[in-house]
């Protein structure tokens, strides 16, 4: 049996009033949840509120729920929408840079038979790209940088992407080119690429 026909039938269960098999769905994508709106909203606590707001909007809108889409893709469109709106609310608008990821970029570190190449230039150059890209992510229009988001990081398909923003796959295909190719004009004078070469 698939996924995506567990949670079927944990979501029929749901309707029906079972509150365990609910419980059962938000503990197999609350950290798959957190994760994706801790690349909106930084503050931990503010993602676990925000996270907690989506899964009881997820709960109170599950009788409408027909199973169009894989039931994680609603939960994720439910979430992004949450997290604009309580973005919207604060005055903020959504970052895209933390410490985090400058660790991520820098993980070369754990790799031990790549040790010996982290020297201090290697390390430092990594550190700018991530920035770099980082920087580039954060002056992206907010519909190519979800889009990216959801490609890049979260690893989604482009149909599971078109479902959670609502668009055609055409446009999510053409807003992850936009987005990659805005990201690559950032990084070529950081890499020296010639301008036929996107990396």
């Amino acid at each position: 049996m698939s996924d995506r026909e567990i949670d079927g039938q944990l979501v029929e269960r749901a309707q029906r009033g079972d509150k365990h098999a609910f419980e059962l769905l938000v503990s197999k994508y609350q950290r798959k949840l957190v994760r994706l709106l801790s690349r909106f909203i930084r503050n931990s606590s503010e993602v676990e509120d925000v996270a907690q707001e989506a899964f009881i909007k997820a709960y109170r809108a599950l009788p409408s729920f027909r199973g169009d889409s894989a039931f994680y893709t609603w939960l994720y469109r439910i979430g992004i929408n949450t997290a604009k709106n309580y973005l919207a609310a604060q005055g903020r608008r959504a970052p895209t840079s933390t410490e985090h990821d400058s660790e991520e970029a820098e993980g070369f570190e754990d790799a031990e038979q790549l040790r010996d190449i982290n020297t201090p230039e290697s390390l430092l150059m990594t550190r700018q790209i991530g920035e770099t890209v980082n920087a580039a992510m954060d002056a992206l229009p907010e519909e190519l940088r979800t889009a990216i988001q959801l490609r890049e990081i979260e690893g989604l398909s482009y149909e599971e992407i078109a479902a959670i923003m609502n668009c055609p796959i055409g446009t999510v295909r053409s807003r992850i080119f936009r987005a990659r190719d805005a990201i690559a004009d950032r990084l070529k004078p950081l890499l020296e690429t010639s301008g036929d070469k996107r990396w």
